[in-house]
């Protein structure tokens, strides 16, 4: 376990990181935050299951909630079930606060994996989408330790002097900015395809790693296809899962990805690294 840590501390292993780190989270006032689609489309919707059709996926769910109230409805409200809650910090993000991972990839849209380099100075790469400005899908920021702010920078200064914080379906801060519905996700995966979700320097950096998915649900095509984008040139990696049986679909992604599957939960595998 010691090479492990080394590798997530030097950045040849990638800690990729899904909603279901949150599996084991409450908030102070006893209710569960989001941890898998089915949580966050009861999130999304105060409480109320909706069809069945749209219950399939979180991002279906939300593009139906985004055409009937608004674009601004939706950020709102993604915002809302993070922002309006206290909750202590996930085990996965405790771990690697102590860790300090050279680079982090993190598919949650709340701070959390901010608070892992809080006390150090670090960039943090944001995805974004439905922008007709330019065709690059992400804001690069450059966080000041002492006056705990991140100030967007031009993609040319993003460097690996520092740890780096991939968060592509965005995040609650500096701005709201996520990835959420259908049209979102079109989009991003649409310019990743065409190599602008990444920053130059992030798509070589990345080749030829390792990395490590904890919490990630690979059982919808989106997030194989956001994952397949983000670790494109990959060297082989762990999935770290408490499914017994993985579906074909998952299969052929673990497979193609010379991935290792280990039947675990995530909070339990990173304890046995203590």
């Amino acid at each position: 376990m010691d090479s492990i840590i080394e590798k997530l501390h030097n950045g040849s292993l990638v800690p990729f990181i899904g909603m279901g780190v949150f599996e084991n989270t409450k908030a102070n006032d006893g209710s569960n935050l989001p941890y898998d689609s089915n949580s966050m489309i009861l999130a999304l919707n105060n409480g109320r299951a909706m069809s069945d059709r749209l219950m399939y996926e979180y991002s279906r769910a939300a593009m139906s909630l985004e055409q009937r109230k608004g674009r601004d409805f939706i950020v709102q409200m993604t915002n809302h079930i993070y922002a309006s809650k206290e909750y202590d910090l996930p085990f996965t993000y405790k771990m690697l606060k102590n860790i300090k991972p050279k680079y982090m990839i993190d598919t949650n849209v709340d701070d959390s994996s901010c608070k892992v380099y809080e006390d150090v100075e670090h960039f943090m790469i944001t995805g974004t989408s439905r922008i007709s400005a330019e065709y690059d899908r992400f804001i690069v920021y450059k966080f000041n330790v002492d006056t705990k702010e991140y100030t967007e920078i031009t993609k040319e200064e993003l460097n690996d002097s520092l740890p780096i914080l991939f968060k592509p379906m965005g995040c609650m801060v500096p701005d709201m900015n996520f990835i959420i519905s259908d049209a979102d996700f079109v989009d991003w995966l649409t310019e990743a395809m065409g190599g602008y979700a990444l920053p130059p320097f992030l798509k070589e950096y990345k080749k030829d790693k390792s990395y490590m998915f904890l919490g990630v649900d690979f059982s919808r095509d989106t997030f194989r296809m956001v994952a397949h984008e983000i670790t494109l040139g990959l060297k082989d990696g762990l999935v770290v899962t408490k499914k017994d049986e993985l579906t074909k679909k998952e299969n052929k992604f673990v497979n193609m990805h010379n991935l290792e599957v280990i039947k675990d939960d995530s909070d339990m595998f990173l304890k046995s690294m203590i």
